[in-house]
Protein backbone atom coordinates (compact mmCIF):
# COMPACT_ATOMS: atom_id res chain seq x y z
CA UNK A 1 0.00 0.00 0.00
CA UNK A 2 1.23 2.88 -0.72
CA UNK A 3 2.47 5.98 2.21
CA UNK A 4 -0.15 8.45 0.73
CA UNK A 5 -3.30 5.92 0.89
CA UNK A 6 -6.65 7.09 2.07
CA UNK A 7 -5.76 4.54 5.16
CA UNK A 8 -2.02 6.49 5.87
CA UNK A 9 -3.99 9.99 5.49
CA UNK A 10 -6.63 9.09 7.98
CA UNK A 11 -6.66 10.79 11.80
CA UNK A 12 -9.62 10.04 13.95
CA UNK A 13 -9.15 13.93 15.19
CA UNK A 14 -10.03 15.11 11.65
CA UNK A 15 -12.89 13.39 11.69
CA UNK A 16 -16.66 14.72 12.16
CA UNK A 17 -15.98 18.32 11.59
CA UNK A 18 -17.43 21.25 12.83
CA UNK A 19 -18.33 22.85 10.31
CA UNK A 20 -20.16 19.76 8.71
CA UNK A 21 -22.18 19.20 11.61
CA UNK A 22 -23.02 22.56 11.98
CA UNK A 23 -24.54 22.10 8.47
CA UNK A 24 -25.91 19.19 9.15
CA UNK A 25 -28.02 20.38 12.58
CA UNK A 26 -28.90 23.78 10.56
CA UNK A 27 -30.71 21.18 7.92
CA UNK A 28 -32.70 19.72 11.36
CA UNK A 29 -36.15 21.07 11.03
CA UNK A 30 -35.85 21.36 15.05
CA UNK A 31 -33.43 23.80 14.21
CA UNK A 32 -35.21 25.64 11.02
CA UNK A 33 -38.29 25.90 13.36
CA UNK A 34 -36.57 27.10 16.58
CA UNK A 35 -34.81 29.91 14.30
CA UNK A 36 -38.05 30.33 12.69
CA UNK A 37 -39.54 31.18 15.98
CA UNK A 38 -36.92 33.62 16.74
CA UNK A 39 -38.27 35.73 13.84
CA UNK A 40 -42.08 35.51 14.51
CA UNK A 41 -41.53 36.35 18.49
CA UNK A 42 -41.40 40.08 17.66
CA UNK A 43 -43.75 40.09 14.97
CA UNK A 44 -46.17 38.44 17.64
CA UNK A 45 -45.16 41.11 20.22
CA UNK A 46 -45.74 43.89 17.71
CA UNK A 47 -49.07 42.41 17.16
CA UNK A 48 -49.78 43.07 20.14
CA UNK A 49 -48.88 46.42 21.40
CA UNK A 50 -50.27 47.29 18.04
CA UNK A 51 -53.79 45.67 19.17
CA UNK A 52 -53.48 46.58 22.91
CA UNK A 53 -53.13 50.91 21.66
CA UNK A 54 -49.24 50.68 21.44
CA UNK A 55 -47.89 50.75 25.17
CA UNK A 56 -47.88 49.38 28.09
CA UNK A 57 -49.60 50.73 31.29
CA UNK A 58 -47.28 49.27 33.44
CA UNK A 59 -49.94 47.31 35.61
CA UNK A 60 -49.67 43.82 35.75
CA UNK A 61 -48.10 40.82 37.91
CA UNK A 62 -44.28 41.89 36.78
CA UNK A 63 -41.98 43.02 39.34
CA UNK A 64 -41.15 46.64 39.20
CA UNK A 65 -38.29 45.93 36.51
CA UNK A 66 -41.01 44.74 34.18
CA UNK A 67 -42.85 47.68 34.61
CA UNK A 68 -40.15 49.85 34.04
CA UNK A 69 -39.54 48.24 30.79
CA UNK A 70 -43.05 47.80 29.12
CA UNK A 71 -43.69 51.78 29.61
CA UNK A 72 -41.20 52.86 27.56
CA UNK A 73 -40.98 49.34 25.21
CA UNK A 74 -42.48 51.56 22.21
CA UNK A 75 -40.23 54.72 22.82
CA UNK A 76 -38.02 53.27 19.88
CA UNK A 77 -36.41 50.83 18.35
CA UNK A 78 -34.14 49.23 21.01
CA UNK A 79 -36.48 49.73 23.58
CA UNK A 80 -38.60 47.17 21.77
CA UNK A 81 -35.70 45.00 21.50
CA UNK A 82 -35.11 45.07 25.11
CA UNK A 83 -38.82 44.69 26.12
CA UNK A 84 -38.59 41.18 23.34
CA UNK A 85 -35.24 40.20 25.15
CA UNK A 86 -36.44 40.90 28.85
CA UNK A 87 -39.66 38.60 27.83
CA UNK A 88 -38.17 36.27 26.46
CA UNK A 89 -35.17 35.41 28.75
CA UNK A 90 -37.37 34.22 31.36
CA UNK A 91 -38.29 31.07 29.88
CA UNK A 92 -38.11 30.60 26.23
CA UNK A 93 -34.20 31.11 26.00
CA UNK A 94 -34.12 29.04 28.94
CA UNK A 95 -35.66 26.29 26.60
CA UNK A 96 -33.99 26.94 23.51
CA UNK A 97 -30.58 26.54 25.00
CA UNK A 98 -32.02 22.82 26.75
CA UNK A 99 -32.69 22.19 23.07
CA UNK A 100 -29.77 22.54 21.49
CA UNK A 101 -27.52 21.02 24.12
CA UNK A 102 -30.07 18.15 25.54
CA UNK A 103 -30.53 16.71 21.92
CA UNK A 104 -27.00 16.33 21.06
CA UNK A 105 -25.82 12.69 22.17
CA UNK A 106 -29.14 11.73 23.27
CA UNK A 107 -30.62 12.41 19.58
CA UNK A 108 -27.90 9.84 18.21
CA UNK A 109 -28.26 7.32 20.48
CA UNK A 110 -32.28 7.39 19.56
CA UNK A 111 -31.35 7.34 16.15
CA UNK A 112 -29.20 4.37 16.95
CA UNK A 113 -26.26 6.31 15.14
CA UNK A 114 -24.18 7.31 17.75
CA UNK A 115 -22.31 3.83 17.78
CA UNK A 116 -21.77 4.32 14.04
CA UNK A 117 -20.08 7.72 14.76
CA UNK A 118 -17.68 5.83 17.51
CA UNK A 119 -16.75 3.20 15.27
CA UNK A 120 -15.28 5.58 11.97
CA UNK A 121 -13.47 5.77 14.19
CA UNK A 122 -14.48 9.41 16.38
CA UNK A 123 -12.77 9.56 19.54
CA UNK A 124 -15.39 10.14 22.45
CA UNK A 125 -14.15 13.66 23.86
CA UNK A 126 -13.95 14.77 20.55
CA UNK A 127 -17.45 13.78 19.21
CA UNK A 128 -18.43 15.57 22.59
CA UNK A 129 -16.56 18.88 22.07
CA UNK A 130 -17.95 19.14 18.84
CA UNK A 131 -21.55 18.17 19.14
CA UNK A 132 -21.09 21.03 22.00
CA UNK A 133 -19.47 23.56 20.03
CA UNK A 134 -22.21 23.55 17.47
CA UNK A 135 -24.94 23.34 20.31
CA UNK A 136 -23.34 26.10 22.16
CA UNK A 137 -23.23 28.09 18.46
CA UNK A 138 -26.54 27.41 17.49
CA UNK A 139 -27.67 28.88 20.89
CA UNK A 140 -26.02 32.61 20.03
CA UNK A 141 -27.26 32.52 16.38
CA UNK A 142 -30.74 31.57 18.20
CA UNK A 143 -30.27 34.66 20.59
CA UNK A 144 -28.91 36.97 17.81
CA UNK A 145 -31.44 36.15 15.41
CA UNK A 146 -34.34 37.48 17.74
CA UNK A 147 -32.25 40.49 19.21
CA UNK A 148 -31.75 41.53 15.60
CA UNK A 149 -35.57 40.60 14.51
CA UNK A 150 -36.56 42.63 17.24
CA UNK A 151 -34.59 45.52 16.85
CA UNK A 152 -35.43 45.78 13.08
CA UNK A 153 -38.52 45.31 13.50
CA UNK A 154 -38.77 47.91 16.64
CA UNK A 155 -36.70 50.37 14.43
CA UNK A 156 -38.90 50.15 11.31
CA UNK A 157 -42.40 51.19 13.48
CA UNK A 158 -40.59 53.11 15.94
CA UNK A 159 -37.82 54.88 14.88
CA UNK A 160 -34.20 54.40 16.00
CA UNK A 161 -33.80 56.73 19.13
CA UNK A 162 -31.95 56.85 22.24
CA UNK A 163 -32.66 53.95 24.29
CA UNK A 164 -34.64 54.95 27.34
CA UNK A 165 -33.84 53.29 30.48
CA UNK A 166 -36.78 54.84 32.42
CA UNK A 167 -39.24 57.68 31.57
CA UNK A 168 -36.68 60.65 32.46
CA UNK A 169 -33.51 58.94 31.42
CA UNK A 170 -32.04 58.33 28.07
CA UNK A 171 -28.79 56.87 26.77
CA UNK A 172 -27.72 57.62 22.92
CA UNK A 173 -28.56 55.19 20.57
CA UNK A 174 -25.14 53.60 19.74
CA UNK A 175 -24.09 53.33 24.06
CA UNK A 176 -27.76 51.62 23.85
CA UNK A 177 -27.06 49.08 21.28
CA UNK A 178 -23.93 47.96 22.81
CA UNK A 179 -25.47 47.84 26.12
CA UNK A 180 -28.69 45.49 24.76
CA UNK A 181 -25.28 43.28 22.40
CA UNK A 182 -24.04 42.78 26.81
CA UNK A 183 -27.66 41.75 28.05
CA UNK A 184 -27.96 39.36 25.50
CA UNK A 185 -24.16 38.02 26.26
CA UNK A 186 -25.17 38.00 29.54
CA UNK A 187 -28.23 35.94 29.33
CA UNK A 188 -26.06 33.32 27.06
CA UNK A 189 -23.21 33.17 30.06
CA UNK A 190 -25.03 32.49 32.76
CA UNK A 191 -27.53 30.07 30.80
CA UNK A 192 -24.36 27.60 30.67
CA UNK A 193 -25.79 26.08 33.92
CA UNK A 194 -28.58 24.83 31.79
CA UNK A 195 -26.51 24.25 28.93
CA UNK A 196 -24.23 22.35 31.02
CA UNK A 197 -26.74 20.11 32.56
CA UNK A 198 -29.04 19.18 29.27
CA UNK A 199 -25.43 18.13 27.80
CA UNK A 200 -24.93 15.71 30.76
CA UNK A 201 -28.69 14.52 30.59
CA UNK A 202 -28.22 14.20 26.88
CA UNK A 203 -24.94 11.84 27.93
CA UNK A 204 -26.88 10.17 30.60
CA UNK A 205 -30.10 9.20 28.52
CA UNK A 206 -31.28 8.07 25.26
CA UNK A 207 -34.37 10.41 25.12
CA UNK A 208 -33.85 13.97 23.67
CA UNK A 209 -36.92 15.43 25.52
CA UNK A 210 -36.39 13.78 28.70
CA UNK A 211 -32.75 15.76 28.51
CA UNK A 212 -34.10 19.07 27.66
CA UNK A 213 -37.18 18.46 30.15
CA UNK A 214 -35.12 17.43 32.90
CA UNK A 215 -32.39 20.60 32.59
CA UNK A 216 -35.63 23.45 31.98
CA UNK A 217 -37.23 21.38 35.18
CA UNK A 218 -33.87 21.97 37.48
CA UNK A 219 -33.71 25.43 36.17
CA UNK A 220 -37.25 26.29 37.13
CA UNK A 221 -36.64 24.17 40.79
CA UNK A 222 -33.67 26.65 41.13
CA UNK A 223 -35.79 30.38 40.03
CA UNK A 224 -38.15 28.74 42.76
CA UNK A 225 -35.84 28.40 45.88
CA UNK A 226 -34.30 31.83 45.12
CA UNK A 227 -37.25 33.52 45.66
CA UNK A 228 -37.31 32.21 49.09
CA UNK A 229 -36.49 34.91 51.00
CA UNK A 230 -35.41 32.72 54.49
CA UNK A 231 -32.45 30.61 52.45
CA UNK A 232 -30.93 34.13 53.43
CA UNK A 233 -27.04 34.26 51.75
CA UNK A 234 -27.59 30.31 50.51
CA UNK A 235 -29.25 31.65 47.86
CA UNK A 236 -26.09 33.04 46.43
CA UNK A 237 -24.77 29.27 45.53
CA UNK A 238 -27.74 28.55 43.25
CA UNK A 239 -27.23 28.29 39.64
CA UNK A 240 -30.22 31.10 38.26
CA UNK A 241 -29.36 33.51 41.72
CA UNK A 242 -28.15 36.59 39.54
CA UNK A 243 -29.65 35.58 36.01
CA UNK A 244 -31.29 39.48 35.76
CA UNK A 245 -28.03 41.08 36.92
CA UNK A 246 -27.93 42.00 33.45
CA UNK A 247 -30.20 44.79 34.60
CA UNK A 248 -27.70 46.29 36.08
CA UNK A 249 -26.85 47.52 32.34
CA UNK A 250 -29.76 49.71 32.79
CA UNK A 251 -29.06 51.78 35.67
CA UNK A 252 -26.35 55.13 35.78
CA UNK A 253 -23.44 54.26 36.24
CA UNK A 254 -23.70 50.18 34.77
CA UNK A 255 -23.61 48.13 37.82
CA UNK A 256 -20.94 45.38 37.10
CA UNK A 257 -20.48 43.69 40.39
CA UNK A 258 -23.84 41.20 40.22
CA UNK A 259 -23.16 40.62 36.55
CA UNK A 260 -19.23 39.91 37.32
CA UNK A 261 -20.44 37.21 40.23
CA UNK A 262 -22.86 35.71 37.84
CA UNK A 263 -20.92 35.01 35.11
CA UNK A 264 -18.08 33.31 37.55
CA UNK A 265 -21.01 31.11 39.31
CA UNK A 266 -22.17 30.40 35.62
CA UNK A 267 -18.48 29.48 34.09
CA UNK A 268 -17.70 27.61 37.25
CA UNK A 269 -21.58 25.29 37.01
CA UNK A 270 -20.95 24.65 33.49
CA UNK A 271 -17.40 23.56 33.64
CA UNK A 272 -18.44 20.88 36.30
CA UNK A 273 -21.55 19.99 34.18
CA UNK A 274 -19.30 19.28 30.62
CA UNK A 275 -16.68 17.54 32.90
CA UNK A 276 -19.04 15.61 34.50
CA UNK A 277 -20.84 14.64 31.14
CA UNK A 278 -17.42 14.02 29.52
CA UNK A 279 -15.68 11.68 32.32
CA UNK A 280 -19.54 9.53 32.77
CA UNK A 281 -19.90 9.02 28.43
CA UNK A 282 -15.85 8.27 28.17
CA UNK A 283 -16.65 5.33 30.57
CA UNK A 284 -19.87 4.34 29.56
CA UNK A 285 -20.53 1.18 27.19
CA UNK A 286 -22.30 2.72 23.98
CA UNK A 287 -24.88 0.40 22.92
CA UNK A 288 -27.27 2.19 20.72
Amino acid sequence: MSPRSGATRFHPFRTLRFRLELARQLRRRRTQGTLAFMVALPLIILLAFEIGGGNGDGAGPGTAAFGSIVDVATAGGLNFALFTLFVSSAFLIVVVVALFHGDTVAAEAGWGSLRYLLAIPVPRLRLLAVKLGVAATMSVVAMATLMVTALAVGTLRYGWEPMRLSMAVEVAPLQGLARLAGMGGYILIVLMFVAGLAFLFSVLTDAPLGAVGGAVLIYILSSILDQITALGDLRVFLPTHYNQAYLGLLSTPIQWEAMFKGAFSALLWGVVMVTWAMTVFHRRDVTS
